[in-house]
C-alpha cells in the first residue's frame, strides 16, 4: 500500500501527502542548488528523519522504563558533500530537560541513540555523529 503521494509542483517545489492522516509537507530546492529555499529541502527532510526517528526510539524506551524525556531537544546539522552531491555527515545532539537523571538511566537512553530504523538504513559512507547532552 503505498504511504506517501508525491506531485511535482513545478519551481523545483513537491507536495507530499501522508495517505493515512492527509497531513501535507512541501520541499523546495535550497538556495545552493537552484531552489528557493522556502520550505524543507529533500536531504532536510532526511536529516530530520534521522534524528526523529532515534528521538522517537529514545521515547518508546523511555516509556517502557518510565523515564521521563518529555521536553529534550534535538539540533541537527546537515553536512553536504559534492561530486555526487550527497548528506556526507548528520550531527544529531539530543539536549535533555534540566531533571535528574541516574546513571542507569542515561544508559539506557544511550544504548538505543543509534539502533533506530533511519540510522541502520542510510549509506555506511553517511557520517552519523550522535552527541547526548545531559542536564549537570
Amino acid at each position: 500500500m503505498t504511504t506517501v503521494k508525491t506531485t511535482y509542483l513545478g519551481d523545483l517545489r513537491t507536495e507530499n501527502i501522508h495517505l493515512q492522516s492527509g497531513n501535507k509537507i512541501y520541499t523546495d530546492a535550497p538556495v545552493d542548488n537552484q531552489g528557493k529555499g522556502e520550505a524543507f529541502s529533500p536531504t532536510d527532510l532526511m536529516a530530520t528523519s534521522f534524528g526523529s526517528c532515534i528521538m522517537t526510539i529514545m521515547g518508546i524506551v523511555a516509556r517502557d522504563n518510565n523515564i521521563d524525556i518529555v521536553g529534550t531537544e534535538l539540533n541537527i546539522t546537515k553536512i553536504m558533500a559534492a561530486d555526487p552531491r550527497r548528506v556526507s555527515e548528520i550531527v544529531a545532539e539530543f539536549v535533555f530537560p534540566n531533571k535528574e537523571y541516574t546513571d542507569d538511566e542515561k544508559k539506557i537512553i544511550e544504548s538505543v541513540a543509534g539502533t533506530s530504523p533511519v540510522p541502520l538504513s542510510v549509506s555506511p559512507n553517511m557520517k552519523q555523529n550522535i552527541k547526548l547532552v545531559w542536564p549537570k
